[in-house]
C-alpha cells in the first residue's frame, strides 16, 4: 500500500476536527466537494471506512478515530518544524462566525490592510468553538456571555444590544417607537439563537404570524432587507445596512462579542496590534 499523499491527510484531518466537509473545505479554502473527495481516495487507498456521512454532519468509524490521532500528532510535528524553520510571528489566524465576518468584519478588513500591511490575517468563519492548542488558532470572537475559563484571555468588543430592524417602508407601517406586543403582530424573522422566541415568552407574548427561521444572522438581516418581515439582530452588524431600528430588546445579562485568545501562548505584537485594532472599531468596553 502506497503512503498517501500529505493533502489528503490534512483533508482528513480538518474533516475529523470538524465532522463537516464543508466546515473543514472553509478552513483550507477549498471546496466542499474537493475535500471529500480527497478523503473517498483516501478510504480507497487505506482499505478502510473512515467516517460515517450522515444527514447533518459526519461521524469517526473506529479505524477513522484510531487513525486520527497520529496523524494529527504528525501534522503538529510538521508544523512545528516549518515554524521554526520560517517563523509565522506575522500571520494571525483569527475565527469569527459566518455573520460577523460577513456583516462587521469584512467591510473592515480594508482599513486593518491599510494600517498593518505587514500583518497577514487570516479569516477563518465558523460557528465551532475554538481549541487554541489544536487548531492553530490565535484569536477568536464569539458571541455569548463573558469566558469564565481561567486559561483564556477575553475582551469585550461589543455588548449584544439586540435591536428589531426592518426595511424602512415597512418600519412606516408601525409608527413611532412600537411596543412588542405590536411588533407580535408582525412577521418575525430570527436566527439560530431564537431570541425572538424567548423575548415573547419573557413577555407573555406568542407570534401570531409567521416566524421566519434561519440559521444565520446574516441571512436573517438578508430577509428583512427583501421586505420579509421584522428581523431582531446586534446592533453592531448595522453599518451601511438598508435597515431601520423600530425597537430596542431588553438587556441580556453580559452576553455580548468578546475578543478570545489563550493565555498559555506566549506573547505576540502582531497578536496584540490584531485585538488593538478590533477594539478600535467599536466603542471599547472592558
Amino acid at each position: 500500500m502506497r503512503l498517501p499523499n500529505l493533502n489528503s491527510l490534512r483533508m482528513f484531518d480538518a474533516a475529523a476536527r470538524h465532522l463537516n466537509f464543508r466546515l473543514a473545505a472553509d478552513e483550507l479554502n477549498l471546496s466542499q466537494g474537493a475535500v471529500a473527495q480527497q478523503v473517498r481516495r483516501l478510504e480507497a487507498d487505506l482499505g478502510h471506512k473512515l467516517f460515517f456521512r450522515q444527514a447533518r454532519g459526519l461521524s469517526l468509524t473506529d479505524a477513522g478515530r484510531r487513525y486520527h490521532q497520529p496523524v494529527r500528532q504528525a501534522l503538529e510535528l510538521i508544523e512545528q518544524a516549518t515554524s521554526t524553520l520560517a517563523p509565522s510571528e506575522h500571520r494571525i489566524t483569527l475565527s469569527v462566525p459566518p455573520s460577523f465576518a460577513a456583516k462587521w468584519l469584512v467591510p473592515r478588513l480594508p482599513d486593518f490592510e491599510a494600517t498593518h500591511p505587514d500583518i497577514e490575517l487570516r479569516i477563518l468563519a465558523e460557528e465551532n468553538l475554538s481549541d487554541f492548542k489544536r487548531d492553530g488558532i490565535d484569536l477568536a470572537i464569539r458571541l455569548g456571555t463573558r469566558p469564565r475559563d481561567p486559561e483564556l484571555q477575553t475582551k469585550l468588543l461589543s455588548p449584544m444590544d439586540l435591536v428589531a430592524v426592518a426595511r424602512p417602508d415597512v418600519a412606516l407601517t408601525l409608527g413611532q417607537k412600537p411596543k412588542i406586543e405590536m411588533l407580535a403582530l408582525s412577521v418575525l424573522i430570527q436566527d439560530g439563537h431564537h431570541y425572538w422566541d424567548r423575548l415573547l415568552r419573557d413577555a407573555g407574548l406568542t407570534a401570531t404570524r409567521r416566524v421566519l427561521q434561519f440559521n444565520q444572522t446574516a441571512l436573517a438581516m438578508d430577509a428583512a432587507v427583501n421586505g420579509q418581515g421584522l428581523a431582531l439582530v446586534p446592533r453592531i452588524f448595522l453599518d451601511g445596512q438598508p435597515l431601520q431600528q423600530i425597537w430596542q430588546a431588553p438587556v441580556i445579562g453580559d452576553a455580548g462579542f468578546y475578543v478570545v485568545w489563550s493565555a498559555e501562548n506566549r506573547q505576540s505584537p502582531s497578536r496584540q496590534l490584531v485585538v488593538d485594532w478590533l477594539l478600535s472599531q467599536v466603542i471599547a468596553y472592558d
